[in-house]
């Protein structure tokens, strides 16, 4: 374990990953549920995601561009879409919270599959791997990586908390659509521009 490794990665992921879409999903999450349980589905995705990057990474960084790029638009139109109608919340724009999707294993669950299928491929993901086989360090680069990543999700998902005390979830859920929305149609557009 070489601390100075895990240390250049962790800076390295941690500024690459503040503006993704991730710490985005982090802060929809957040706004929603419960800190914690968000967070556990989310360290848990970002988990599977670095052990992914540093066991298959030279593959994952010579998948086409093209298709990464338009299954990422994809991906993006269909949150879009989940948040406009089914991100509902009563007519005063607070949350709709039932109980039993407030549990820890539907909140984790769900937080762990949007996660995880939103980093496939990603920026991150791609540069952990590139880390992984410059250093030849695969324990320091997964543990610096997995840390800037969780480090990035705990500010979103606590930043979510804190945000809903002053703006109304319908307000939240339009900005986050319309951000996806953007996120979306520039994906596709360097998907089919190459």
């Amino acid at each position: 374990m070489n601390l100075t490794v895990a240390a250049v990665t962790f800076g390295i992921v941690f500024l690459a990953e503040l503006p993704d879409k991730t710490a985005l999903a982090g802060l929809m999450l957040g706004a929603r549920y419960r800190a914690s349980h968000v967070f556990a589905g989310i360290a848990a995705a970002f988990a599977l995601q670095v052990g992914i990057a540093l066991a298959a990474g030279q593959l994952l960084a010579m998948l086409p561009q093209r298709w990464v790029e338009g299954v990422t638009g994809l991906l993006f139109l269909a949150g879009a879409a989940m948040l406009l109608f089914h991100g509902g919340g009563d007519e005063d724009g607070h949350a709709a919270k039932e109980p039993s999707a407030n549990s820890f294993w539907k909140v984790a669950g769900a937080s762990f599959v949007v996660v995880a299928v939103a980093e496939f491929g990603d920026l991150t993901q791609i540069m952990t791997a590139n880390l992984a086989a410059k250093y030849a360090d695969p324990l320091s680069v997964g543990l610096g990586a997995w840390l800037a990543l969780c480090a990035v999700a705990g500010i979103a998902v606590v930043g979510g908390q804190k945000l809903l005390k002053h703006v109304p979830m319908k307000v939240i859920i339009r900005v986050a659509a319309g951000a996806m929305l953007l996120m979306a149609a520039f994906s596709i557009f360097r998907a089919v521009t190459g």
